[in-house]
């Protein structure tokens, strides 16, 4: 089978498994779990969102306007007993996991609040969803620096150990050994739903206003007419396009539905090997697709930050027959241009769909 002709038939079959079902989307008002929301009301399901308030200005939720997209509840996944109360008011039928402590260098600062929200915040969806009675399928989306990173020239696949040096990318791995442990406790044999993590690479895209992170600040530097400043110009990450690692997400929940015995495991979703860039190499295709922009580095400071992080995707291209469409270079483009349309004035919904529309067709 083509890969083209694969992909139509992924995308056939998650417009059908989609539609009319009640999905569960926590983190919903963030970066990914906006894209996602909108994803997903596109194929029909019917959303509901679980998530702090944006904590950020401007931020994608708003943009979008997705509180008329999905019903939108405002909660703290460390909450046990409000989460219990939403799943058994809505009863979701497929829950994706995306509410987290996102940020390496926020959690040398907030180590409590990370491993909280990152290791007993997952425990407690979990839980609730096993208590509802009603979810089938569940997706915990974890990150690829859940991988005890050797700092070599190495692809991580699925089966490499966990670890993490920060205390986000350990509460990560944290992570992904609970929903492990809890698959093999409470899931197993048809006893629960299915449940699978996913981990995915640097994610970029536009609407992301996030501090610290390399795409978002080069928006605000170039927008304000600023120098961009980087830190690390050498550090290596595998990039990727946000519609890259969701169309994953969403592929195999269909996978799960149809045959979740089978496909209850963890997967990696990045980009092809040639998109591995280090920072001055992305920084530098921003300028360029921008057509302005001055970069310099910055002095760094004593936090520690991975130099080199690869991913091997091989299983999530042979399992789910899942493969990334763009290169780094489309993912950038379509990054600027997301961007540059927002700073430009433009009403962003109807270009954000279009985005989606047109990675549908690739």
């Amino acid at each position: 089978m083509d890969d083209r002709k694969s992909s139509l038939e992924n995308m056939v079959t998650m417009s059908n498994l989609y539609k009319g079902k009640k999905v569960l989307v926590t983190g919903h008002s963030g970066f990914k779990g906006s894209w996602l929301t909108l994803w997903l009301n596109e194929l029909g399901a019917e959303v509901i969102g679980y998530s702090k308030e944006p904590n950020t200005n401007p931020s994608l939720y708003n943009i979008l306007n997705l509180e008329q997209k999905c019903t939108s509840i405002f909660g703290d996944i460390r909450d046990k007993e409000h989460l219990e109360k939403v799943f058994n008011e809505h009863k979701p039928e497929i829950v994706f996991h995306l509410a987290a402590q996102p940020l390496v260098r926020l959690s040398y600062f907030e180590p409590v609040e990370t491993y909280e929200t990152n290791v007993l915040g997952v425990l407690n969806v979990l839980e609730a969803a096993k208590k509802s009675g009603s979810v089938k399928t569940f997706i915990n989306v974890t990150t690829d620096k859940c991988y005890e990173n050797i700092e070599k020239d190495y692809a991580y696949k699925e089966e490499d150990k966990m670890g993490g040096y920060d205390m986000y990318s350990s509460s990560k791995a944290c992570s992904e050994i609970l929903t492990a442990s809890y698959r093999n406790s409470f899931l197993k044999a048809g006893m629960g739903f299915s449940l699978a993590s996913a981990r995915a690479g640097n994610v970029i895209g536009g609407g992301d206003w996030a501090l610290d992170r390399l795409v978002p600040d080069c928006a605000r530097f170039i927008s304000q007419d600023k120098k961009i400043e980087i830190r690390n110009p050498e550090a290596t990450r595998p990039w990727q396009h946000v519609l890259e690692p969701l169309s994953g997400y969403l592929l195999l929940g269909t996978k799960l539905i149809q045959d979740g015995e089978k496909y209850s495991d963890c997967f990696n979703f990045g980009p092809n090997p040639e998109s591995v860039l280090n920072v001055g190499e992305v920084t530098k295709k921003m300028v360029e697709c921008w057509g302005c922009g001055e970069v310099v580095v910055k002095k760094t400071d004593a936090i520690h930050e991975a130099n080199l992080l690869q991913l091997d995707i091989t299983k999530a291209k042979e399992v789910l027959n899942w493969h990334p469409k763009y290169t780094a270079n489309e993912a950038v483009q379509r990054t600027v241009e997301w961007y540059k349309r927002f700073y430009d004035g433009e009403e962003m919904y109807d270009f954000t769909l279009s985005q989606i529309k047109e990675y549908e067709e690739r």
